[in-house]
């Protein structure tokens, strides 16, 4: 009985790994290490996004793929801790999803191909010097009809103020900020900045701006879309709209990017780099088109007329 039980208990481990690998008991072509900055909904579907385009690419060459997945909880200590980790191991890849984490891949080695996702602007993020071994895809929107569709759609005029909520560790809110800013004053409407550098600072700093502003913008900020509900809560109640340029459940309306998407995107060039088809340095940073999107219920809530599509 107990050689039986045994038996038994070793099958079992062997098709559970093989819900991983292409067959039982064979090691994995390649070994790909994943740093997640923190737990949110965008990143999440990006990491997801990324390990399903690996995954289907791979096997159409017959490769397999196995993941190691980490994630920073925001802390970007973490980040290269995790990634110290994977350069210890020598993974084959590294993936770094949003900015902290693709620094600390960079920072940390020339000789693994790095690819980042989430990531606003690799120029800004490299002072204008991407690394060779690093390449990816932005998260990145036009400013300007993100801008264009808040004036449309909330009817803002000269005069009216808009908040725009960031958290100043994060250089890609700043860079968002400077460009919303500067396009909004265009149209003679008044912006103002709403910073905070911890987030026990963010009821504070959006009770501010709700009681202040006609509406808010939030910028691809890790920190606030990781505790935008707070936001939300905080404007539904005042009756001002959101609009953040990642999407989410606060928003009365986006125009942002599919994550998913992206990350599938992310996973296809990195299939290219391990198959050896191509090198970084041959992979420009990638952009996808943003969809429009309402959120219905909110709009209600707040008497917006959704435009007809």
């Amino acid at each position: 009985m107990k050689k039986l039980l045994s038996v038994t208990l070793a099958v079992a481990l062997c098709l559970c790994g093989c819900l991983t690998l292409s067959s039982c008991g064979e090691k994995a072509d390649y070994t790909v290490g994943i740093c997640q900055f923190m737990e949110h909904e965008s990143l999440d579907k990006a990491t997801n996004g990324f390990k399903d385009g690996l995954t289907e690419a791979l096997a159409e060459s017959g490769k397999t793929v196995k993941f190691d997945t980490q994630v920073a909880s925001g802390e970007t200590s973490v980040c290269t801790t995790i990634i110290n980790t994977f350069t210890a191991k020598q993974v084959n890849l590294i993936m770094a999803n949003a900015t902290p984490a693709l620094l600390a891949a960079a920072n940390a080695t020339t000789a693994i191909p790095v690819l980042g996702t989430s990531v606003t602007d690799y120029n800004d993020t490299f002072a204008g010097k991407i690394p060779a071994n690093v390449t990816g895809t932005s998260d990145a929107v036009p400013f300007a009809d993100q801008a264009q569709m808040m004036i449309d759609s909330l009817a803002l005029k000269a005069g009216d103020q808009v908040g725009v909520i960031y958290c100043t560790n994060e250089s890609n809110s700043l860079i968002q900020y400077k460009a919303v800013k500067e396009l909004f004053e265009a149209k003679g409407i008044v912006v103002k900045a709403y910073t905070f550098s911890e987030t026990t600072e963010l009821q504070t700093v959006t009770t501010s701006a709700a009681n202040e502003c006609k509406a808010i913008y939030i910028p691809s900020d890790n920190t606030v879309a990781d505790n935008d509900s707070v936001v939300g809560t905080i404007c539904n109640d005042k009756k001002v709209p959101v609009y953040t340029s990642y999407g989410g459940s606060i928003c009365y309306a986006s125009l942002a990017i599919d994550y998913y998407k992206l990350g599938v995107e992310t996973g296809k060039m990195a299939a290219e780099i391990l198959l050896g088809n191509k090198t970084p340095e041959d992979i420009s940073v990638l952009t996808i088109e943003p969809s429009v999107v309402y959120n219905n219920d909110i709009c209600t809530a707040l008497g917006i007329e959704i435009p007809q599509q």
